[in-house]
């Protein structure tokens, strides 16, 4: 989890200057800190069940997230007004899409690792109570053990699945927020790569 947290902070800073938060160094410095903060509150497991912990957890998401809508709200508005930034670059359109893009899947492979079973603390407490997504290893079929529990990998699986497919594959959501979140995500990666893709065809062509 906390690889994808400096995975993302980089990949916000590696987009061009008019696509990320102002000033450079506001994002990193932002989840850094708080990123510091939760390894020093709880190091390790991830088990120690306290209200800050979880809002510091939540406000450290949140960052990303909004950083990376901001991006491709900027990214799509240039897109559809022509703006001229990539007019003759499909490359570099292709690029600042795939970071965009890359940081969504982490973003909400954050949110659903965040938020399943009250989060990575209830878990390590409560692993089997109240899931919100039922992936193919709980189904008991000889797929994991009798005591498996989804980690941040498995997380950022179904996001990715669910930002390439566009839909549910493998894993099951089966709580309504995990469904509405599910759609949210999938709908930011069909706008952003349906319009990248077909800005870029279109300077290629």
């Amino acid at each position: 989890m906390a690889l994808a947290v400096l995975v993302a902070a980089g990949l916000h800073v590696a987009l061009p200057t008019d696509y990320r938060t102002a000033p450079r160094w506001l994002l990193p410095a932002a989840v850094g800190t708080l990123l510091v903060v939760l390894v020093v509150g709880d190091p390790g497991r991830i088990d120690r069940r306290r209200t800050w912990l979880r809002v510091a957890t939540s406000l450290l998401i949140a960052f990303i997230t909004s950083a990376n809508l901001y991006a491709a709200g900027r990214l799509v508005a240039d897109i559809l007004t022509n703006n001229k930034l990539y007019a003759n670059n499909a490359t570099g359109l292709l690029a600042t899409g795939g970071v965009i893009y890359a940081t969504n899947v982490i973003a909400f492979g954050l949110w659903y690792w965040d938020l399943d079973r009250g989060g990575a603390a209830a878990r390590a407490h409560r692993p089997f109570a109240n899931p919100a997504f039922v992936f193919p290893e709980m189904q008991r079929g000889g797929y994991g053990r009798p005591d498996w529990v989804p980690v941040y990998v498995d997380y950022l699986s179904l996001a990715f699945w669910t930002a390439t497919a566009f839909s549910p594959t493998d894993v099951s959501a089966i709580k309504p927020w995990a469904k509405l979140l599910m759609m949210t995500q999938a709908a930011v990666s069909l706008v952003v790569v349906g319009l990248v893709i077909a800005r870029a065809i279109n300077i290629l062509a």
